[in-house]
C-alpha cells in the first residue's frame, strides 16, 4: 500500500467530512468550524491513499516550547496498518526539540500512545467543558 504523507493544508471538506464521520467524531458536527481550525492549526499532517484523504493529525502550539496534539485519525478501513504512527513520526519530528508535548487519548489510543513514547502526566488528571459525546 503506497500512503503519502503530506502538509498540504488544501482539504476538501468533503474528504475531511467522510474521515470524521467515518470514525464517529463529533467534531464533523462542526463542518465549518472543524475545516477552520485544521486550517489553522500550528501543523497539519496528512496520509493519502492515492487521491484519497485516509488519516490527518493537527498540532496547536507556541513554536517554541510547547506543542499540544488535538486530533490524530486513521480511516477505520485503514487503521493497524502504520499510518497513525507515520503521522505521528512526522509530528514529533518537527517538534522534536520542545519541552512538552501533550495530548489527551482515551480507549484504543492510550496504548498506541504509549508505544510512541508518551507517558501519564504524573498525578494530572485531563478536564474539559466539551461538547461531544463519543467519550
Amino acid at each position: 500500500m503506497d500512503i503519502e504523507i503530506s502538509e498540504t493544508r488544501d482539504l476538501a471538506p468533503d474528504q475531511v467530512l467522510a474521515l470524521y464521520t467515518a470514525n464517529h467524531w463529533s467534531a464533523a458536527k462542526k463542518p465549518i468550524e472543524l475545516l477552520q481550525a485544521l486550517r489553522n492549526s500550528h501543523s497539519l499532517v496528512t496520509a493519502w491513499a492515492h487521491d484519497s484523504l485516509v488519516g490527518l493529525g493537527n498540532s496547536i502550539s507556541d513554536g517554541y516550547l510547547v506543542v499540544y496534539y488535538p486530533h490524530l485519525l486513521v480511516h477505520p478501513d485503514f487503521q493497524g496498518t502504520g499510518i497513525g504512527k507515520m503521522i505521528l513520526a512526522r509530528m514529533q519530528e518537527k517538534y522534536a526539540g520542545f519541552h512538552m508535548q501533550l495530548l489527551t487519548a482515551d480507549g484504543k489510543a492510550i496504548d498506541f500512545y504509549k508505544k510512541a513514547g508518551f507517558v501519564k502526566a504524573g498525578e494530572t488528571q485531563s478536564m474539559w467543558i466539551y461538547q461531544g459525546d463519543e467519550h
